[in-house]
């Protein structure tokens, strides 16, 4: 389930298949002669990274590493070189915030075995580190740094597990020999909102006098209020009739600004600067799909702006004279290889910027830029992730595929053509179904995907209606219509496949994780005949219960959730309805299920319960429990150990289901 970041300059190349009832972009290139088959375990070989920060002095950036099995904080020097390990946990992984803006600490998040309970930490230069949010049953979030350096912002909900209230923290010195002060002599924290209603922080205003705060009170209304500090008085900046959403985003340098996101009167959200003192509004950016996200360097001396363009991030940068739109300059990035940019951050002194390159054939990568100079906006690659051992040219790149639905509706998707596939040789073929609902399968590097697609797997990540990105009309045309409406688009891409002349009509499966986890048990409980196997990864299979036990720390959006898919409290039947462990008996393709133990979201009794019903009717069912993980699979030897059991099951059940259908 979705709890809930992207250059016109700086896309991958998209390509189309074409087929009967598709719309094509591009023609397809024909298919090769194969290419050599990799093992699970030397995909996920790979190294994954997260998060970026500058040092103070901007010689390193702070990134989380899973090279050694589980996510821990290195540093990477930016004119290349081995990284410095700063972090060896064994056991949860460790998410980096930061480097504090003065001096070689940093801050990082983790929580325990995936219970999504994360706490905050700071580590000093020394390796000693301190839980700056102690305590059981409570989760934290570090919000941000204070733009005079001094201190940083967090929220918990330690007093009420329900809301979030903010807090501002000090930055004490270091204590003598570059050791980290105890909580107690350092570290204090001023609580700087209570929240007793699901407000969620946005920004902060460089003064620290406004909070921006977005309320949420269903997924197509939101509004965003502004906190006084000063005054103690709350402001409504958005009142409106209907649904219409409003999203904060930063304020402008000077203070005199908000910047939001909005769809009102469009298909899309929009960017508009929005002057606090008059109500004026100016708009920013509007493209032809939703801004994403905008925000204004630490500095403050330049505005970033991530659009999502069809299922992959159009980045844009501008320089800016302190928040007035009409002073924006938009800065020229380029000499970057093809892929999709996220997490762009900039040095303290804004001479250099780093980012992420994610492609089709090639992991994340963090690339830095200069901004001045001869080399200016010419990219450094200083992290290589992808296995040495695999060749990209034995890979391939996702294509951006488009087909009527069984009502007309067009359906957006990535299709991944394995080399060796042709009319000639028909090839076992999966509909891949997001989490959500409501997001969205992006362009990017996927493992476990290029992982199947090289042992000759066709696959289609399908954006069925309710995926967000493309409208939001189309984001609404599932509600209340789970398991249904957007399980027909799965149905009907069946037909698009068997269309591109190199799938086998008789070898289709359904695979996903969490909500799209639940798709895949609600098409083989509710159209048994339709899909040969399926493949859930901790997806809902009763829906009564995963609502009335959703984490207390989802306060702020419960009745969004409610409004979307069904209130446990007054349609139970109807919820009962679409749950497939009540449909269960109908189950008669083979299914493979993978759970986490300590998932808060879908819990563990969810996958035992639907296993056991589907077994009761003699289904072939294979059940996988992981001890240490939750919602999702953090460690390297679980999701190798996880991914080789679907691979294994889909040899044995898919592949090996009978000949390819004859060309």
């Amino acid at each position: 389930m979705q709890t809930g970041v992207r250059t016109v300059l700086l896309v991958a190349s998209v390509m189309t298949v074409v087929g009967v009832g598709c719309r094509a972009e591009r023609e397809a290139p024909a298919a090769g002669t194969g290419a050599p088959q990799y093992s699970v375990a030397d995909f996920m070989a790979t190294t994954s990274l997260l998060g970026a920060s500058f040092s103070p002095d901007g010689s390193r950036i702070l990134v989380s590493s899973d090279e050694t099995g589980v996510y821990n904080a290195i540093a990477v020097p930016v004119d290349g070189g081995p990284a410095t390990p700063l972090t060896r946990s064994t056991t949860d992984a460790v998410q980096v915030e930061g480097y504090s803006p003065a001096d070689e600490r940093f801050l990082y998040s983790g929580d325990r075995g995936g219970n999504e309970l994360t706490h905050l930490h700071v580590q000093s230069p020394d390796g000693s580190a301190i839980d700056l949010t102690p305590g059981e049953k409570h989760k934290a979030t570090f919000l941000g740094w204070a733009a005079d350096d001094r201190s940083f912002f967090l929220s918990t909900n330690e007093r009420d597990a329900r809301f979030f209230d903010i807090y501002e923290v000090a930055i004490p010195p270091l204590a003598p020999g570059g050791k980290t002060p105890p909580a107690a002599a350092g570290y204090r924290r001023a609580l700087l909102y209570k929240d007793e209603a699901g407000y969620e922080f946005a920004a902060s205003s460089r003064d620290r006098r406004l909070l921006a705060l977005n309320r949420t009170r269903t997924t197509f209304d939101t509004d965003i209020y502004l906190y006084d500090r000063t005054a103690g008085a709350m402001r409504h900046l958005t009142p409106h009739q209907g649904d219409i959403v409003h999203e904060a985003q930063t304020f402008s340098p000077d203070g005199q600004a908000l910047y939001l996101t909005t769809d009102e009167g469009s298909e899309f959200r929009h960017l508009v600067r929005h002057d606090l003192a008059t109500g004026r509004r100016e708009t920013v950016e509007k493209p032809e799909w939703d801004v994403w996200y905008a925000y204004f360097s630490r500095g403050g001396g330049h505005l970033v702006v991530g659009i999502n363009n069809d299922a992959r991030t159009e980045l844009r940068v501008y320089t800016t004279d302190g928040g007035a739109a009409t002073g924006l300059q938009r800065v020229t990035l380029g000499d970057l290889p093809p892929g999709d940019v996220t997490t762009v951050v900039f040095s303290r002194d804004e001479k250099r910027l780093a980012l992420y390159l994610d492609g089709n054939r090639s992991p994340k990568d963090l690339f830095v830029m200069d901004l001045e100079g001869a080399a200016a906006t010419r990219g450094r690659q200083i992290t290589r992730t992808l296995n040495p051992k695999i060749d990209p040219a034995h890979l391939v790149d996702a294509q951006v595929a488009r087909f009527k639905s069984y009502d007309g509706v067009e359906i957006p998707g990535l299709l991944y053509r394995p080399q060796m596939a042709s009319a000639g040789a028909k090839a076992p073929a999966l509909v891949w179904v997001h989490g959500g609902p409501g997001d969205q399968s992006r362009i990017g590097y996927s493992g476990f995907l290029q992982a199947l697609v090289n042992r000759g797997y066709v696959v289609f990540a399908i954006n069925n209606r309710g995926s967000s990105g493309y409208g939001k009309t189309f984001f609404r045309m599932d509600d209340r219509r789970h398991g249904d409406a957007d399980l027909r688009d799965c149905i009907a891409s069946k037909a698009y496949l068997v269309s591109t002349g190199f799938v086998d009509p008789d070898r289709i499966g359904i695979a996903g994780g969490s909500y799209g986890g639940f798709m895949v048990l609600a098409a083989l409980a509710f159209q048994p005949e339709e899909f040969a196997v399926g493949v859930d990864i901790f997806g809902v299979a009763n829906w009564v219960r995963t609502l009335k036990e959703i984490p207390a720390w989802w306060e702020s959006f419960r009745q969004a959730l409610y409004t979307e898919i069904g209130d446990p409290a007054k349609d139970e039947a109807y919820l009962r309805k679409i749950s497939p462990l009540f449909a269960a008996g109908n189950i008669s393709r083979p299914l493979i299920v993978l759970q986490g133990a300590n998932d808060p979201r879908v819990h563990k009794i969810e996958s035992d319960e639907m296993v056991a019903a589907a077994r009761a009717g003699g289904t072939p069912v294979e059940y996988l429990v992981f001890d240490d993980e939750g919602h999702g699979f953090k460690k390297k030897e679980n999701r190798v150990r996880g991914y080789q059991a679907i691979v294994d099951f889909l040899d044995k059940h898919l592949k090996g289901r009978g000949p390819a259908t004859p060309a």
